[in-house]
C-alpha cells in the first residue's frame, strides 16, 4: 500500500463536473489500497475574481485581510470535492491550510512554510478517512491565517508530501507533463518522461509555468518524487525525481522563455566599493527579486548597473533606485518593460562544451540581439526583445534537436 498526496488546480476543479470526475478518481486510488490526501486549489478563476473584488470596494488591500479573503476559494473546492467522495461511499473530511497543521511565516500574501504539524491528517488517515486539504494557505507564528504566493497549491501538496512520509505526490494539472517547449509556442514540443529535481528548478525559474519553483525547492530538499499528470487524459506524465548518475543526460532537455520580467539600468554610477551593496541591500528590504545583474566596465570612474525584476516588483523596483540616486551620486534610472527572457536547460551542458557558442549562433542566424546573459552549470539565459522571444525559443529548440 502506497502513500500517495494528489493535487488538482484549478482548472481540475473548475466546474461540479470536472469536481465529480476528480473524486471519481480519488475513489479509484483508494480501491486500489491505497492511502490518498488531496490538496485542492480553488475553483477555476475563483482567486482572480476575488481580488477583483476586493479592487472594487477599496484601492486599499491589507495584506492580512486579502490573505483572509483568498483563502475562501480553497475552502469552498474543499468542502464540494468532500460532498462529491461522499456521494461515492468514500469518508473525507476537508481541511484549512491551519488545520492540518500548516505553520508559516508572517509575511502576507508570499508566505513560507516554516513546519508541517500534520497530526490531524496522519490520525484522519488511521481511521480509513481521505483528507481534503485547502492549498496555497497556511497559518502564520502569530496566529493570523496566510496565502503561500502564485503557485501555492503546488507547495503545499510537496510540503503535506514531504511531512506524511508519502511515496509520491502526483500534481494533476491541464497539462500532461513537462514539455521540451511550450506546445503553444512550438507545436513539436514533446512530454518529457524524466526530469531531475535540478533541471525542474531552472524550468520553473526562467518561464516554465507546469510547477511552482518553491514546490521543486521543497521536493528536492526533502527527496519528494513528483508526477505532473493531465486531469482530463489521467495518462501518465513526467516524473521529477533525484538525477540518476548511471544514466547519459541529453545535453538539453528544454527551452523556456519568461516575459513577465523588466530591466533596469542605473546610470552613470561611480564605481567604488559599496554603492551596488546600497543599492541591492534596499532592494532586498522591499521583497524586490532580482533575476538577472550586468554591470558595464567601468569609464572614467563610472559605470552602468542592469539588472531585472518581476513586472509585479517593478513599481517598489523603481521607487528604491530612484529615491537612491542622488545618494549615490547616479545620473538616471532607465526602465525598459519590452524585454523578455530566453534559456536553454539541460543537465548534460555540465559535461558537454560548445553548448553557450551554439546558443549564441543560433541567436544569432536568427537576427536576435542578445542585451543580457546569465549561466548555471545547466542553464543559459539571455535577454532579448519581448517581441522576438517566441521566434527565438523555436530556432532554440530546432538547433538543439528537441523536436518529437
Amino acid at each position: 500500500m502506497a502513500r500517495i498526496v494528489q493535487k488538482f488546480g484549478g482548472t481540475s476543479v473548475a466546474d461540479a463536473d470536472r469536481i465529480r470526475e476528480v473524486a471519481k478518481h480519488v475513489a479509484w486510488t483508494r480501491q486500489n489500497g491505497d492511502e490518498v490526501v488531496v490538496v485542492v486549489s480553488a475553483m477555476g478563476k475563483t482567486t482572480d475574481e476575488l481580488v477583483r473584488m476586493a479592487e472594487d470596494v477599496s484601492s486599499v488591500t491589507p495584506g492580512r485581510e486579502l490573505d483572509m479573503l483568498l483563502t475562501a476559494g480553497e475552502r469552498i473546492t474543499m468542502s464540494l470535492l468532500c460532498m462529491a467522495l461522499a456521494e461515492l461511499g468514500v469518508e473525507a473530511a476537508s481541511f484549512t491550510g491551519s488545520q492540518a497543521g500548516i505553520i508559516t511565516d508572517t509575511t502576507h500574501t508570499k508566505a513560507k512554510i516554516l513546519e508541517v504539524r500534520a497530526t490531524r491528517l496522519t490520525e484522519a488517515l488511521a481511521e480509513g478517512v481521505v483528507p481534503v486539504v485547502a492549498g496555497f494557505q497556511g497559518v502564520s507564528t502569530t496566529r493570523d491565517i496566510t496565502t503561500l504566493g502564485r503557485g501555492g497549491s503546488d507547495t503545499t501538496a510537496v510540503a503535506l508530501a514531504a511531512a506524511l512520509g508519502a511515496d509520491r505526490c502526483e500534481i494533476y494539472t491541464d497539462v500532461s507533463g513537462v514539455f521540451t517547449a511550450d506546445p503553444r509556442v512550438v507545436p513539436s514540443a514533446r512530454r518529457l518522461q524524466r526530469i531531475s529535481f535540478d533541471e525542474m528548478l531552472e524550468i520553473a525559474s526562467t518561464g516554465g509555468r507546469v510547477l511552482a519553483l518553491r514546490s521543486v525547492e521543497f521536493a528536492r530538499n526533502h527527496h519528494v518524487p513528483v508526477h505532473v499528470r493531465s486531469s482530463f487524459t489521467w495518462e501518465p506524465g513526467t516524473w521529477v525525481t533525484e538525477e540518476d548518475p548511471s544514466m547519459e543526460q541529453p545535453i538539453v532537455s528544454a527551452v523556456t522563455s519568461d516575459v513577465s520580467e523588466a530591466k533596469v539600468t542605473i546610470t552613470a554610477v561611480p564605481d567604488r566599493p559599496g554603492v551596488a551593496a546600497t543599492v541591492f541591500r534596499a532592494l532586498a528590504e522591499r521583497a524586490v527579486n532580482i533575476d538577472m545583474v550586468v554591470q558595464n566596465t567601468s569609464w572614467e570612474g563610472l559605470t552602468d548597473i542592469s539588472f531585472t525584476v518581476p513586472r509585479a516588483e517593478l513599481v517598489a523596483a523603481r521607487e528604491v533606485t530612484e529615491s537612491l540616486s542622488a545618494e549615490i551620486g547616479a545620473r538616471e534610472v532607465l526602465v525598459d518593460e519590452g524585454i523578455a527572457q530566453v534559456s536553454i536547460v539541460g543537465a548534460g551542458m555540465k559535461t558537454h562544451p560548445g553548448v553557450t557558442a551554439m546558443m549564441f549562433e543560433t541567436l544569432a542566424k536568427a537576427g536576435i540581439n542578445i542585451e543580457m546573459i546569465s549561466t548555471s552549470p545547466i542553464r543559459i539565459s539571455c535577454v532579448v526583445r519581448a517581441e522576438a522571444v517566441d521566434k527565438a525559443v523555436r530556432a532554440l529548440h530546432d538547433a538543439f534537436g528537441l523536436g518529437g
